[in-house]
């Protein structure tokens, strides 16, 4: 697909990595919505950027099926999705307390908010994708989730590691069930990526950080958009997930 024929809803598109991927789609001449939970982010993003955006929680079908008719009107059609909207809510499985000794577990809450976002909003988005690609026979379309290094296992992230690992279950899932229809959805699993969230970490916790990492350095929400941009222009790439992560997982 060449950029200037996508038309493309990016999901958590106000901040970080989102507000990068909108701008550099806007910049190659792309249609590009995107939505946000933050409604000061997303009235700032859509000034500054010049783009249609709405406030909407992915998790939510409601919300979900009025964004994306936002987003139709907006522009006619859409035939990219761009799963990116995320939150983390870390915490070990079990924790002694320091002061009491008493052993705290995980609260389910944290579980359930990260796995509601994380996960149940990339397949809320994705099936209402399909069903209007489908339903409009709109050749070709391409979903990209993006997921995580941290899928294969990181401490303190029970709920954010099950959810990056199960989008990318369901990107080869998705592709196998979806390419009958002229559909193509394909994943990126970043690595630490200079984000706001990110840079607010204390000096010596993100030295620690990037110990294990070879290249010794944050990646760049650039360097994330470039393997985006590949998922969206190789027409012969699906159901597969491209690690940009500085060699973490060697």
């Amino acid at each position: 697909m060449e950029l200037k024929d996508v038309r493309a809803i990016i999901t958590g598109g106000a901040n970080g990595m989102g507000r990068c991927f909108v701008e550099q789609l806007r910049a190659s001449g792309a249609q590009v919505f995107f939505c946000d939970v933050n409604p000061e982010a997303v009235a700032e993003t859509s000034a500054a950027l010049g783009v249609p955006g709405s406030v909407a929680d992915v998790s939510s079908e409601a919300d979900v099926s009025r964004m994306f008719g936002e987003a139709w009107d907006a522009m006619g059609q859409v035939n990219v999705l761009v799963n990116n909207a995320g939150i983390i809510r870390d915490g070990l499985l079990i924790k002694r307390d320091r002061s009491t000794g008493e052993l705290v577990p995980l609260p389910k809450q944290r579980w359930d908010q990260v796995l509601a976002v994380n996960l149940t909003g990339p397949f809320l988005c994705m099936r209402e994708f399909a069903m209007r690609c489908v339903q409009h026979d709109l050749k070709p379309a391409v979903a990209v989730n993006i997921s995580s290094v941290t899928r294969a296992g990181n401490m303190g992230q029970s709920n954010y590691s099950a959810a990056k690992a199960g989008l990318v279950a369901d990107t080869t899932l998705w592709a196998k069930e979806l390419a009958r229809y002229g559909m193509r959805v394909g994943a990126v699993a970043p690595g630490y990526i200079a984000t706001p969230m990110v840079n607010s970490m204390r000096p010596e916790v993100l030295e620690k950080v990037l110990l294990p990492v070879p290249l010794r350095r944050l990646g760049q929400p650039e360097e994330i958009w470039q393997a985006v941009r590949f998922v969206l222009e190789c027409e012969y790439f699906t159901g597969r997930v491209l690690e940009v992560d500085g060699g973490l997982r060697l």
